[in-house]
C-alpha cells in the first residue's frame, strides 16, 4: 500500500491561511492519514466537511444544530462523488434527523434504502460517527464547562445512546471512554477545544490533531485520485481466512488482520506481558482435524480461540473453548492451556498480522507473524 507523507509535512506542504470559524482535524493511523475534516462552527451550529478513506473513501458533509439546552434540534448528512457542495448541492442525503418535541425523527440509508424510526431525544444527545472527531470537539467544550470530574456524554448510533464518560485528568487534559474499545487521552485548549486525541488504549490506536491551516481541497484531491488508482487505504483489519494441509490433517484459521502502517508493534502497539487478542475485530480462531500434543498436553482435534501474552524474549499462547466471541471477550476459565511461545526474526516482512500453521519433521508448529518478528508454539501430530 502507497504510504503518504507524515503528518508535520503534510500540512506544511498542503496549507494554507486559516479561514474565520474554520478548523481542521487530521486523523492518523500509523504513518497514514485515514481522514480529514473541515469544521465551521458557530452559535449552535457546526458544518463539517469529512474525508473518510477507508475502506475506500467517502466524502460526506454535515449540518448539525441544537439549542441552548444542548438539545439537537436537526442533523443532515449528505454524500458527495468528487467535490464538496454547498448547502449539500450535487449530494444525496444519506440521513436527516430532525426534533419533533421528546422525540427525534431519523430518516437514514439503509441496506434497501431509507430508513425511518424514532428515538427519544433527551440526555444532550451528539452523534456517533466512527473514525470522525467533530462530535467529540462537541462534547469537550462542553464538558470543559462542567464543573464535575466526570461528565456522561451520549453519543447516538442508530437507535442506540451509548455512554461515553468524559473525565478531567487535570488542568486541559481530559480520557473519555468508549463503551466498547477502550479509553482514550484528549487534551484541549483554554476554551475546550479538542487539540489532540490519542487512542493508544484502544483497540484502533489512531491519532487526531487540530489545526487551523490545511489545504482541504488538495488534500481531499490527492486522496481521490490514490483511491482512482486503486490503491485505497482499505479496511482498517481486514478479515483473514486460511487453511493448511499436511501429514492428513486439516488446520484453519481465522483473524483480523491489522496492519503495521510504520507503527511500533511488539512493545509498541502491543505491548508486552499483557494478554493480546492477537489480531483484530473477532476474536482469532484455529481448527484441527487431528489431535495434537504440545508440551505434553492433548488438544482434541475441533475448534478453538487463541489468545497471546507478548514477551521481549518469549511469551504465552493461550488456547481457549470458547468460540465466536470477540476479541475483547475472554474467559480464562474456558482455557484449554497455556504454553511458552519462541521469538524470532522473521526472515519476511509483514505489514499486515498473520497466523500460519506450518510443516515440521517432528509435526507442525502455529506462527504469529509481524513486522519482522515470529512467536511460534511447536506441536506433535497424535
Amino acid at each position: 500500500m502507497k504510504k503518504l507523507l507524515p503528518l508535520l509535512s503534510l500540512i506544511l506542504i498542503f496549507s494554507c491561511e486559516p479561514q474565520d470559524n474554520t478548523y481542521y482535524f487530521v486523523t492518523t493511523l500509523g504513518s497514514d492519514t485515514l481522514a480529514i475534516e473541515r469544521i465551521e462552527r458557530e452559535n449552535g451550529k457546526l458544518e463539517a466537511d469529512v474525508v473518510l478513506r477507508s475502506p475506500s473513501i467517502s466524502l460526506t458533509q454535515y449540518e448539525i444544530s441544537w439549542n441552548d439546552s444542548k438539545t439537537l434540534q436537526a442533523l443532515t448528512a449528505t454524500s458527495f462523488d468528487k467535490t464538496f457542495g454547498e448547502d449539500g448541492e450535487g449530494g444525496t442525503v444519506i440521513q436527516n434527523i430532525t426534533s419533533a418535541g421528546q422525540s427525534l425523527n431519523i430518516e437514514t440509508q439503509g441496506r434497501n434504502g431509507m430508513v425511518n424510526y424514532t428515538v427519544a431525544n433527551d440526555k444532550s444527545l451528539l452523534p456517533f460517527i466512527d473514525m470522525v472527531h467533530w462530535p467529540y470537539d462537541v462534547a469537550f467544550t462542553r464538558a470543559y464547562q462542567n464543573t464535575n470530574d466526570s461528565t456522561d456524554q451520549y453519543l447516538l448510533s442508530g437507535r442506540r445512546a451509548s455512554n461515553f464518560i468524559i473525565h478531567r485528568v487535570d488542568g486541559n487534559d481530559f480520557t473519555v471512554r468508549h463503551p466498547s474499545r477502550g479509553v482514550m487521552d484528549v487534551k484541549t485548549d483554554d476554551n475546550g477545544n479538542l487539540t489532540f486525541l490519542d487512542a493508544k488504549g484502544t483497540t484502533r490506536k489512531l491519532k487526531v490533531y487540530r489545526t487551523d491551516k490545511l489545504d482541504f481541497d488538495a488534500l481531499t484531491e490527492r486522496f481521490l485520485a490514490i483511491d482512482a488508482k486503486g490503491s485505497p487505504f482499505g479496511t482498517l483489519s481486514p478479515a483473514v481466512e486460511e487453511s493448511f494441509n499436511f501429514k492428513n490433517t486439516d488446520f484453519k484459521v481465522t483473524y483480523g488482520s491489522p496492519q503495521k502502517r510504520g507503527r511500533d508493534i511488539f512493545g509498541g502497539i502491543v505491548s508486552y506481558g499483557e494478554r493480546w487478542r492477537t489480531g483484530a475485530n473477532r476474536a482469532t480462531h484455529f481448527s484441527t482435524t487431528r489431535d495434537l500434543t504440545i508440551n505434553g498436553q492433548k488438544v482434541p482435534a475441533g475448534e478453538y480461540t487463541l489468545f497471546s501474552i507478548p514477551e521481549e524474549n518469549g511469551g504465552t499462547l493461550i488456547i481457549n473453548k470458547q468460540t465466536g466471541q470477540n476479541g475483547r471477550s475472554y474467559n480464562q476459565e474456558r482455557d484449554l492451556m497455556r504454553i511458552e511461545m519462541t521469538r524470532a526474526q522473521s526472515e519476511t516482512f509483514y505489514e499486515g498480522f498473520t497466523v500460519k500453521v506450518v510443516e515440521t519433521n517432528n509435526g507442525g508448529k502455529i506462527q504469529l507473524l509481524w513486522d519482522k518478528t515470529s512467536y511460534e508454539v511447536a506441536f506433535q501430530l497424535n
